[in-house]
């Protein structure tokens, strides 16, 4: 059996799009025929789990019965990728949590692969969430998104103090997730399906549906955008060795 992977996607602060950036890796892994299973830790409601409802599962990670529910089952379930959207808030508690339960020293030991997808958001209080989380990331893969679907401006960072958190961490690597169309953004978000499934016209259910072709286009054509960012930190590499990944809305 493959060495479990896992992919933490959260923020300390809300509002910066990280459920977003959960659904563009489902995406991804999906396109790459990567199985994986995700869990949604916004409980009881979840946002992710309306998009992937087939992978995924609404857990409260701060209870221990909901850990074990993860955790447990690494070496044990199916799909050896694992996608946890940790609800706003909770990124440090949730790493913090990690390391008591061990899991962060299986990772440092090379028991299973550790990846954070750390969402920024613009202003300075961003920046001192990336000096908390530092502390956490020996053994881990460390990516800093700045993601800019919700028209996020970072103007409130001076680029000399950025730098200065930003090199107190070795190996973090940058990504950046375009802007999307809104008016596409929010006909997707009406649609309650994943990105993959609007660009192919395709309903919840697999059914044909009546999307706009325009909005389809600017969803592809920023999918594929999106994509060449995974691409680039060799994302399937990290968890898998798998063939390359197509564009989005080839079959």
């Amino acid at each position: 059996m493959a060495k479990p992977a896992v992919i933490v996607v959260g923020a300390d602060k809300g509002g910066v799009g990280k459920t977003t950036v959960s659904r563009t890796v489902l995406d991804y892994f999906s396109a790459n025929n990567v199985p994986t299973r995700a869990f949604d830790t916004e409980s009881p409601r979840g946002t992710l789990k309306r998009f992937h409802s087939d992978i995924t599962e609404i857990v409260d990670m701060t209870t221990t019965a909901d850990q074990m529910k993860i955790f447990d089952t690494l070496n044990s379930a199916s799909p050896s990728v694992t996608v946890i959207d940790v609800r706003a808030g909770l990124l440090s508690r949730a790493l913090a949590d990690l390391r008591d339960i061990g899991f962060l020293d299986a990772a440092k030991s090379g028991q299973i692969t550790f990846a954070v997808f750390h969402i920024l958001g613009p202003s300075i209080a961003s920046l001192d969430e990336i000096a908390e989380t530092a502390g956490f990331m020996d053994g881990a893969k460390y990516f800093l998104v700045k993601n800019f679907i919700n028209n996020t401006s970072f103007f409130e960072w001076d680029q000399a103090t950025y730098n200065s958190y930003f090199h107190r961490i070795k190996g973090a690597t940058e990504i950046t997730i375009p802007k999307l169309n809104e008016m596409a953004y929010e006909q997707v978000e009406v649609s309650s399906v994943p990105f993959l499934k609007f660009v192919a016209n395709k309903g919840p259910h697999d059914e044909t549906a009546n999307y706009s072709f325009v909005l389809r286009g600017y969803v592809r054509h920023w999918l594929a955008n999106v994509w060449s960012e995974f691409d680039r930190i060799k994302l399937t590499d990290i968890v898998h060795d798998k063939p390359g990944a197509r564009s989005p809305g080839e079959k």
